[in-house]
């Protein structure tokens, strides 16, 4: 880039860096779903797709282990390969969730961990677009960790789940120590009761005796890179401003109360509690059914069903919670259950779309909001972010002379970043460059063996040392001069089709500067 208009580069960003309507309240907006869970491609890219519309940039899905896995294949294989074409050509960030297969699976020996932890390392190392992992699910609960609780009432599922977390993070962190280990995954209430018929632990509980826990193993390093919580709310007519200061429920609106229990669990560790990254996963209003669309559903009747409010009011909620969390300095992002509803009314239908794929009245209000959400333009924030870093990129065409491919970007504060080619046509990964930077950067990437055809950027940037705090984005597709690959060249047997609506989660190409 030439010096003079690489100096006005720098200082349009520094002004976007310093403009009050963006400064500080960047966060991602995605959906925990599992509708890309797909052996069809084509399928598994239509429901990416539908993510994408929303403006939902990240979706976690699930993959679930049985006991003696130690690596993933066969069908889960498929899917993920699936996944990651779907995610990268549509811009979306891939989060996976891992974790046992049912409550009696739950990993209580230091083998059943080991093959947990090496299971999900696994997938690191065979998908390495994936560099996000969700260690547990719900550990509070006995629906999916047993047992609960041990003689005299002390509490295993914090106990055991500590070790397991500590097992997966160093498995992960050998395949990479740039993958993001997120643990916790809690749901937000439970009754602290051991001689209860159901036997669970509030959030409240649990983060305490998961630092006593950490405390006890002597461990000198840390177990995640961030923490997520499950902060829905019963009854849906409670809006996210609502509450729990007297009890153990955790909300959004428990912000505070949620931080302190991390301080105080971590203080003076290894791990961080005050200063780490927290994301709301599984957050979701039910809207009702209308006439129209009853036929799509099955049980409408049971009370889970019944515990709906109007679309107007579920995105007028999601907008609420959105405007929460970007005034929550060490709030990441959310994550909305789900994208579609499912089927069967005594599940979930939180979605921005109904069970057949059409888009609910609530979509736009919501994905306007997501897209503000993801670009810092929610304002009104009395603080800035400590999860944000990334403030401008700009992805360059490819120059006339064929010289190297460009990013651009603004990082706040030091960060480290990889920037990578995609083939438009399969999501493979076909060359990258990786460094740090402070500041204003360019990030050529190499491009001379690049065959003609279709190409977009992938990029991923986080606070250094703190994999908790990565942002992606990716572009809109741009095309390289030369000679496409032979049509049975192996890299195009896994082409899928272009999105059918413009996905605002693709960013667009700018000029190359002369």
């Amino acid at each position: 880039m030439r010096r003079g208009r690489w100096l006005l580069l720098a200082l349009s960003l520094t002004f976007v860096h310093a403009a009050p309507a963006s400064a500080g309240t960047r966060m991602f907006v995605g959906a925990a779903d599992d509708g890309a869970r797909s052996l069809d491609a084509v399928r598994t890219k239509r429901n990416v797709d539908r993510a994408a519309r929303a403006g939902l940039g990240v979706v976690r899905m699930t993959v679930l282990w049985s006991p003696g896995q130690d690596r993933v294949g066969g069908d889960d294989a498929s899917v993920l390969r699936n996944a990651t074409a779907a995610a990268q050509l549509d811009g979306v960030r891939l989060v996976v969730s891992v974790y046992p297969r049912d409550a009696r699976s739950a990993p209580r020996t230091s083998r059943a961990r080991g093959e947990l932890a090496e299971f999900a390392a696994s997938i690191a190392r065979r998908f390495p677009t994936i560099a996000d992992f969700v260690i547990g699910n719900e550990p509070n609960l006995n629906t999916f960790w047993m047992p609960q609780f041990g003689a005299g009432g002390v509490d295993l599922a914090a106990r055991s789940y500590e070790l397991l977390l500590a097992r997966a993070y160093d498995a992960l962190k050998s395949v990479s120590p740039d993958v993001n280990v997120i643990g916790g995954a809690l749901s937000p209430r439970g009754q602290d009761e051991p001689t209860a018929a159901r036997q669970t632990h509030s959030p409240t509980t649990f983060i305490r005796d998961l630092g006593r826990a950490y405390r006890a193993s002597g461990r000198r390093k840390p177990i995640m890179d961030m923490f997520a919580i499950h902060p829905y709310l019963i009854p849906s007519r409670l809006p996210p401003s609502f509450a729990h200061p007297n009890v153990t429920t955790i909300g959004i609106a428990d912000y505070s109360k949620l931080v302190r229990l991390l301080t105080a669990a971590f203080r003076g560790t290894a791990q961080r509690g005050q200063t780490l990254p927290i994301v709301y996963d599984e957050f979701g209003y039910q809207s009702k059914i209308p006439p129209a669309k009853r036929t799509l559903y099955t049980h409408l009747g049971s009370p889970a069903a019944r515990d709906a409010i109007s679309e107007g009011r579920q995105a007028a909620y999601y907008k609420q919670a959105l405007a929460l969390a970007a005034c929550q300095p060490t709030v990441a992002g959310v994550l909305i259950f789900h994208v579609a509803d499912e089927r069967d009314a005594r599940a979930w239908q939180s979605g921005l779309y109904y069970a057949d794929g059409t888009a609910k009245s609530s979509l736009p209000p919501v994905r306007a909001a997501a897209l503000a959400a993801r670009d810092g333009k929610l304002g009104g924030c009395d603080r800035a972010k400590a999860t944000s870093t990334l403030e401008d990129v700009a992805f360059r065409a490819p120059p006339a002379d064929g010289a190297t491919l460009a990013v651009d970007l603004f990082c706040s504060t030091p960060c480290s970043y990889r920037a990578d080619v995609v083939d438009a046509r399969t999501g493979a990964v076909v060359s990258g460059a990786a460094g740090k930077a402070n500041g204003a950067l360019t990030v050529t990437i190499p491009s001379d063996d690049l065959a003609g055809g279709d190409y977009q950027y992938a990029l991923r940037v986080f606070k250094s040392g703190k994999p908790g705090t990565a942002e992606t984005r990716y572009s809109r597709k741009f095309t390289v001069p030369g000679e496409p690959p032979p049509a049975d060249d192996p890299a195009s047997l896994g082409w899928l089709p272009e999105s059918r609506w413009p996905l605002p989660t693709l960013l667009p190409i700018v000029p190359a500067p002369s």
